[in-house]
Parts: C-alpha cells; sequence; structure tokens
C-alpha cells in the first residue's frame, strides 16, 4: 500500500470517528507531555544540524550504535544517514543511493553494528556496515510465488532475529513477512492480505519481544486495523493487540516497555496530527504522548487521538540508554526529530 492510498484510505476511516477533544498547541518547548511514569519534557530543537547543508526530507526511523550515537534515516540523498551524539550534535553523514529509505534496523553482529535499509522506491533491502558500506542486498522475493515483478514488492521494515535470521516486512506491497536466513537464503513467509486473524493489512513495522524469556515473539503492525499482531519466529499467529484510533509504524521495546509512534489523520479538521504509545509488558497503554490515555472497557482501549498539537505524522521512535525519547516524522515539512527527556 503506497503512501497516497494510506492517506486516502486512513483519512476516509477517520471521518467514521472525531476525538472529543479540542485540541491545544503546544506553546513551548518545557511543556510536559505524557502519563504515569512516561512523561517528557520536549526539545523541537534538538538537532544542530545546518539544514542549508545536512537538508532532510522525511525523517523515517533512528537508531542508537553501540557508541551511544544517535542514526537517523532520510530519503533525502544528499545525506541519508545522519549521524548525532545525544546533545544532537552532527558527528558524520553518508548515503546518496537511498531515495526511498524508509526502514532503519541496527543488529550487533559478532561484536560489530550492522544497518538494514529498507528501500521503498529500489524495492530491496540493503545491509550495511554502521558506515555504509554494502555488504548484502536482497531483491524483491520471488521465491514466495507471490511477486511477479519488483514493483509489487515496497518493504518498510526488518528485524534480525538471535540466530541471523531476518524478517522482512512488505507493508507497502503486499503485506507479507518474508524470513530469510542470515545469509539472505529464503526460508518462508507468512501473514499477507486475507480475512481473518493472522493476515495484516498494512503491515509497517516488525520487533522482536524477548520480555517473556521462555516465549519470544514477534510483533507485526497491522496500521490499517489499528493493531498490532504477535507471531511465533516460524509463523504461526498468536493474538492481536488491538488500538482503536492507532495507526500504528514501528513497534519498539526497550526494557519492560513496548513504544510506538502513531499516525493519525482527521479528515474534518484536515491537520496532519500524531502521538506516542507507551504500552506495559500486559500491552496496556500507560501513556500517550500528545495524546490522551484511553480507559479499558473489557479489557480493550477506548478510541485514542491526538489532544496536544505537537507532531505531525510522528513515524518512529528510538529510546537511548539513558531513556530518553526521539521522534521523527514525515511529512511534515522537512523538520529534524526532537528529542523528549523523561521527567
Amino acid at each position: 500500500m503506497h503512501r497516497r492510498k494510506f492517506i486516502k484510505q486512513s483519512s476516509i476511516a477517520a471521518g467514521l470517528f472525531c476525538a472529543p477533544a479540542i485540541l491545544r498547541n503546544l506553546q513551548q518547548d518545557d511543556t510536559i507531555l505524557g502519563h504515569n511514569n512516561k512523561r517528557y519534557r520536549i526539545n523541537t530543537k534538538w538537532s544542530q544540524a545546518d539544514v542549508a547543508r545536512y537538508p532532510v526530507k522525511d525523517c523515517h526511523e533512528m537508531v542508537q550504535d553501540k557508541l551511544g550515537r544517535i542514526v537517523l534515516l532520510t530519503n533525502e540523498t544528499k545525506n541519508n544517514v545522519i549521524i548525532y551524539d545525544k546533545s544532537g550534535r552532527l558527528i558524520k553523514t553518508w548515503g546518496s543511493e537511498y531515495p526511498g529509505a524508509h526502514g532503519l534496523t541496527l543488529f550487533n553482529e559478532n561484536g560489530d553494528d550492522v544497518l538494514f535499509i529498507c528501500d521503498n522506491n529500489r524495492h530491496q533491502v540493503i545491509k550495511t556496515t554502521i558506515d555504509g558500506r554494502v555488504l548484502l542486498t536482497l531483491d524483491y522475493p520471488k521465491e514466495t510465488g507471490q511477486y511477479t515483478k519488483a514493483d509489487e514488492y515496497v518493504p518498510t521494515e526488518s528485524i534480525i532475529a538471535p540466530n541471523g535470521d531476518i524478517y522482512v516486512v512488505d507493508g507497502y506491497g503486499k503485506d507479507f513477512v518474508i524470513q530469510y536466513d542470515s545469509k539472505g537464503k529464503y526460508i518462508r513467509h507468512f501473514g499477507g492480505r486475507g480475512e481473518g486473524d493472522k493476515y495484516l493489512v498494512n503491515a509497517h513495522g516488525i520487533c522482536i519481544d524477548n520480555r517473556d524469556k521462555a516465549n519470544p515473539c514477534l510483533i507485526v503492525t497491522s496500521r490499517i486495523q489499528n493493531a498490532f499482531k504477535r507471531y511465533k519466529f516460524d509463523g504461526t499467529y498468536i493474538d492481536t493487540i488491538p488500538l482503536p484510533g492507532a495507526w500504528v509504524c514501528r513497534p519498539v521495546i526497550k526494557g519492560d516497555y513496548l513504544y510506538a509512534a502513531v499516525l493519525q489523520t482527521n479528515s474534518r479538521q484536515g491537520e496532519k496530527s500524531g502521538f506516542v504509545l507507551v504500552l506495559d509488558k500486559n500491552f496496556k497503554v500507560i501513556s500517550s504522548i500528545a495524546g490522551n490515555l484511553p480507559a479499558y472497557i473489557d479489557g480493550k482501549p477506548e478510541e485514542m487521538y491526538q489532544t496536544v498539537k505537537v507532531f505531525d505524522y510522528p513515524h518512529d521512535v528510538c529510546i537511548d540508554d539513558e531513556e530518553n525519547m526521539y521522534v521523527a516524522q514525515w511529512n511534515s515539512d522537512h523538520v529534524y526529530p526532537y528529542k523528549l527527556q523523561p521527567v
């Protein structure tokens, strides 16, 4: 599902329910956002990069490497990868060959950090060193028997299992999860579109949840369904985590918590919007940064929506080693990421 189609569909769906609260605008950067023990002070001017020399288009995803640096992926081919320190000082940039740069995953491979970049335009997943040297390229998965040409495949995210297996979600294509071994050999695929709980609609993100050491699993986004879905590593469906009103992006796990940037298109107001969710180990929403904290009825949260106008289409979060949160946004007037510090 390409982005224009996603925006159109989500706008139509948003018209079916309207947030009951009136949005209030963020007045200053010392505003406190969030709930319970996950409250933050926002800094919208964190990045110290010179926009004239180091521009961004869509800021898609961010990770922290083993040196503590913050790595940002953008589809601006003047500098696809921008590396910062935690204070927002620019350290270095690289990359000019990723026009559809979308998904960024970091994996520590035998002591070395490697990156996996999902490129929408190239219809490929590219494994690189932390400095950009290409190590492996995964083309469209014709081995699945589901694709006749590369254009049908639009990967949005990947995750790497402890044994090195690579899982890629085709979030803007046919919504399959494709599993490869560490060398890029096809193993299986699952998900895809269809009727029933095990299927996916806009499989935008994926992560590994190993908080329950005895039962690790995959968490996959089904964004148009306002949900995450859990699967075993062999693709067996486990269950669904409903998040009404939330077009969730990538699930990110840090410590005991699951974090997710959320897109929301409010067709009545005609505004770009979004918020960030924090869920506990039982997948209950305990904080909503710039959104409402939902009540739970029969185990299901009430509809969620933006309450403070601070984000325009937040796309990803990164939680660093000091529990600071960084929020990257797309379709947001080429803004750099924001930093939120816990209070």
